[in-house]
């Protein structure tokens, strides 16, 4: 738990040191910037005080490289109609991800009807963490997409013996105790969660591929930005067009090409030696892993996935600054 605690606060500092540095490096360059200071926000700079002043200036730093970057291939973050067109920063309620909205920081200008979003990372990569249990349709819930009966019928009695196990021993129990878990628990609720993916697949041709990647990539455009020692990598998620638009005649220093959504599942198959983890594979070159794992070490009623994304198109905008 302290480790997922730590995790969350670097993440969370790095966000606030993220919204810094847009205020500090476009005050000189626009009339008005609006913080709006709401819960996230608050959350956000607690973290950032929680680190010495040292830990605090490397977290800026890496997030200024990160920053003027998105000045040169953002034209209207730098630039304004008039005097009363706003730019307004904000950090993100976690919930907003549920839906399939990752990003954490958002400059917007409502007189533009514009903004973009940055999804900011400390030295992570995972792209999602999903539950699975027995009241969870992750049909319904990632692809807009009803599970069937079937799909409930086969993880149904895993999960209600879990629960069963957890009452009983009053919440004590330990998975370890299951002996090979592996095989009773994840390999029978990921061979049903395989066949209900690729039935949705079949009975609804050319929309599931899509829409997974939307709901795991995100249904928004956004940066991501991934603070790692000494370095920092952007990459730009342009699934919709809505990045690296111009200002008038003002063009970006730099095209960040629209990416294609997939519109084909190719293949579910369990990774290799693996008894954790499948890859999908859709075309247009994605690629997303799913590994199963209890939350806890004690027993639970549910298992989260932790998605990755293995591979993306070609045409994924990467680009890498190191810190000196």
């Amino acid at each position: 738990m302290v480790k997922v605690a730590k995790q969350t606060i670097n993440g969370k500092a790095f966000e606030y040191a993220v919204l810094l540095e847009f205020q500090a490096r476009l005050t000189s360059l626009v009339s008005v910037i609006e913080i709006i200071e709401n819960e996230p926000y608050n959350t956000a700079l607690n973290c950032f005080n929680s680190f010495i002043e040292t830990e605090q200036e490397k977290f800026r730093l890496i997030a200024s490289f990160a920053i003027n970057y998105l000045i040169d291939i953002e034209p209207r973050l730098s630039n304004q109609i008039d005097i009363g067109d706003i730019l307004q920063l904000e950090i993100v309620p976690d919930k907003a991800g549920e839906s399939g909205d990752v990003r954490d920081v958002l400059a917007l200008r409502s007189s533009q009807n514009w903004e973009i979003g940055i999804s900011a990372k400390n030295n992570h990569r995972a792209v999602k963490h999903s539950r699975l249990s027995n009241d969870i349709d992750f049909g319904q819930k990632w692809l807009g997409l009803s599970c069937t009966n079937a799909y409930f019928n086969k993880i149904k009695p895993i999960f209600d013996n879990l629960a069963q196990i957890k009452k009983n021993s009053k919440s004590t129990q330990k998975w370890e105790t299951l002996g090979d878990y592996h095989s009773s628990v994840y390999i029978p609720v990921l061979d049903a969660f395989k066949e209900e993916l690729i039935r949705l697949d079949k009975e609804n041709p050319g929309i599931v591929a899509a829409r997974l990647v939307e709901y795991l990539i995100g249904n928004k455009d956004f940066y991501k930005v991934i603070k790692g020692n000494n370095k920092v990598e952007i990459q730009s998620y342009n699934l919709h067009g809505t990045l690296n638009l111009p200002f008038r005649s003002i063009k970006p220093k730099a095209k960040v090409p629209k990416l294609k959504l997939p519109n084909r599942l190719i293949e579910v198959v369990y990774k290799e030696d693996s008894q954790t983890t499948l890859l999908v594979t859709l075309n247009e070159g994605w690629q997303i892993s799913f590994r199963i794992h209890n939350a806890s070490s004690r027993i639970e009623p549910s298992l989260k996935f932790d998605i990755n994304l293995v591979s993306a198109p070609h045409s994924l905008h990467v680009t890498q600054l190191f810190v000196s």
